[in-house]
């Protein structure tokens, strides 16, 4: 299994995971600057932008983007991640494979807030109709902020049906490594949103307390997909910490 992805730049590796409601197309504002001064790696997960929904055993999205390093000759890069892909790059901390962590808006194995779980109704009946765009247009509602623009809504829209229409109705055997806050040492940013739902607002507080080398950036006026929401502004946090 090929996972696709992008790679530009020289120096240093920097691999940015993208979020569950997107693919690796919400990195494009960031990647001019980012590749000016990096060696910046995109992909995209298996079910999502260009990579194909399928294995013929069991996998890991890990596993796959530690493929991608290897492909690329890294044993180790800095990783800036989005929302799910949070989860992904505190599993490759665990393993040895990061050097330093940005988490945008994570999210934890806290309890889900009632503002989740009112989500995730509304987005399974709209899926069990088989309404994709209603269901992908809910999720771009969801995620921006108040300041996303009409162009990022559509985009963020388009990400999500082309991810419902890699994955529904496939069966695919995917597992998660384990790790523990406590075992990541490296030194992560943290950031949350003032505009995103509860459930994420308190995972980012929970990560930044609990990660042992971690300092948390809230953003009053961020939803959950801030380096969309303004791109600049997050451009340039991530050139100062990484």
């Amino acid at each position: 299994m090929t996972i696709w992805y992008g790679a530009a730049g020289s120096g240093d590796p920097v691999l940015l995971l993208h979020a569950g409601v997107a693919d690796s197309r919400m990195w494009e504002p960031q990647l001019a600057e980012l590749t000016e001064r990096f060696r910046v790696i995109t992909p995209d997960y298996r079910g999502f932008g260009r990579t194909p929904y399928e294995s013929a055993e069991p996998f890991s999205t890990c596993g796959d983007v530690a493929d991608v390093l290897d492909a690329e000759g890294h044993e180790r890069a800095a990783i800036v991640a989005s929302s799910y892909g949070c989860r992904i790059a505190l599993q490759l901390a665990q393993q040895g494979r990061a050097t330093r962590l940005v988490l945008l808006n994570p999210g934890s194995d806290l309890p889900r807030t009632d503002d989740l779980r009112a989500f995730g109704a509304e987005e399974d009946r709209l899926l069990e109709l088989g309404d994709i765009q209603a269901a992908a247009e809910l999720n771009a509602a969801t995620w921006l902020g108040p300041e996303a623009t009409d162009e990022v809504r559509a985009l963020v829209a388009e990400m999500q049906a082309r991810a419902f229409s890699l994955q529904l109705g496939r069966e695919v055997d995917e597992f998660e490594p384990d790790f523990t806050l406590a075992g990541i040492g490296v030194p992560a940013l943290v950031v949350g949103g003032a505009h995103d739902l509860l459930h994420f607002r308190q995972s980012a507080r929970h990560l930044a307390e609990n990660l042992p080398d971690a300092r948390l950036v809230e953003l009053d006026w961020a939803g959950h997909l801030p380096s969309l929401e303004r791109p600049k502004v997050i451009t340039t946090l991530l050139l100062d910490y990484l």
